[in-house]
């Protein structure tokens, strides 16, 4: 099973121990971090969407531009714009990405921040819309003659597009589509939708636990050998074992001090998390403080699971021994980002990533005479 390496590009620089400052979009940042990408070897960037952040799809279309190689995996939540919009929207990004688009797809876990862009909608009921959502928007990406759709959420008549994803062209089903959400109902829509599942930094038995679940609710829709997983974390490295602890308590101890002073952050104390996701990152934390041999979860604990915030910490050997634990377990995508996150990007690319991809060339290498056997 290959493997990927997803990164994470940003309007401006910041992180839970970099405040952000300046302007809210910094052009230089995104160039600069986005070739930086490219440079080290990753094979895709996230930009992430937020009710209180610049618009993602002109920030991907501006980085496609400052780059050649590196794809791009662009949030988009539905709901917002209609689906055959939307639908046109991306396929035409697709084009002036020159095929270098997917598109994450997240629905909203958390009703205060749906409702500051006008969604009232509850969590089910989201879901239920998005899978309508995803109905449309890839018939309109596939069908060649005009189509019809009534539901619940969404009714067209006569909808077809002009405009196809260039990877439709060039052979693909149409853009990836990534998926996140962890609860019942968002695992029955990423059954049927998902080309790739969005997990965070779980530890080993919840992170198959989950996959068995996509895979049944998948099966349902006779795409159980489709979808594919992908799994956020921040890995934290240094030249030693010793080392790099030491930089996750100091990383521990500079979040407080910026979190701490986030209207966001004071909001949310005392609140339990609405998102399931959430949920299950405070219910690993609840565990200990590492989990497994090194999944490292203070910062779940102090954040309220507000994201990725997981941690794998260790020598690039240790933390690319617990990357292959969860590949063997059916990850096939890393989403990895850092604290500092240029120089955590060029450490990933320089130390982490090559280690990973090299064992398991060498064990698809090794395993390959005795699959051939054995047809």
């Amino acid at each position: 099973m290959p493997v990927e390496f997803i990164g994470y590009v940003a309007p401006r620089e910041s992180s839970e121990i970099v405040a952000a400052t300046g302007p809210a979009i910094d052009r230089s940042w995104i160039s600069t971090v986005a070739k930086a990408h490219e440079h080290v070897g990753f094979d895709r960037a996230l930009v992430a969407y937020g009710s209180h952040s610049a618009d993602a799809q002109q920030i991907v279309a501006y980085a496609a531009h400052e780059t050649s190689r590196l794809n791009f995996m662009l949030a988009h939540r539905p709901g917002f714009v209609f689906p055959t919009l939307a639908a046109r929207q991306l396929a035409t990004l697709d084009h002036f990405s020159e095929g270098r688009l997917a598109v994450h797809i997240i629905s909203g876990g958390n009703d205060a921040e749906q409702q500051r862009d006008g969604d009232y909608l509850g969590h089910d009921e989201r879901y239920q819309r998005t899978d309508e959502y995803l109905s449309v928007v890839k018939q309109t990406w596939t069908s060649n003659q005009p189509f019809d759709f009534e539901g619940r959420h969404y009714k067209l008549r006569d909808n077809i597009s002009s405009v196809k994803p260039l990877q439709r062209l060039n052979g693909q089903p149409h853009v990836p589509i990534f998926f996140g959400g962890s609860s019942d109902a968002a695992i029955r829509v990423a059954g049927k939708h998902a080309d790739v599942y969005a997990l965070w930094g779980e530890p080993l038995d919840q992170v198959r636990e989950t996959i068995a679940r996509v895979r049944a609710s998948a099966a349902e829709h006779g795409r159980e050998q489709h979808v594919r997983f992908s799994l956020s974390l921040r890995p934290i490295i240094a030249a030693t074992e010793e080392a790099a602890w030491a930089k996750a308590q100091g990383i521990l101890a500079q979040a407080r001090d910026v979190i701490t002073q986030s209207r966001r952050w004071q909001e949310r104390q005392g609140q339990a998390p609405q998102n399931v996701g959430s949920q299950r990152l405070l219910q690993a934390a609840s565990r200990g403080k590492v989990v497994d041999a090194r999944l490292w979860t203070e910062l779940s604990a102090l954040t309220g699971a507000a994201g990725n915030s997981t941690s794998l910490v260790g020598t690039p050997e240790q933390v690319a021994e617990s990357l292959l634990a969860y590949h063997e377990a059916g990850v096939s995508t890393f989403l990895i980002r850092g604290f500092k996150p240029l120089q955590d990007a060029l450490d990933y690319g320089r130390h982490l990533i090559p280690l990973v991809r090299e064992e398991i060339a060498r064990r698809e290498a090794t395993a390959a005479p005795h699959l051939a056997n054995a047809a």
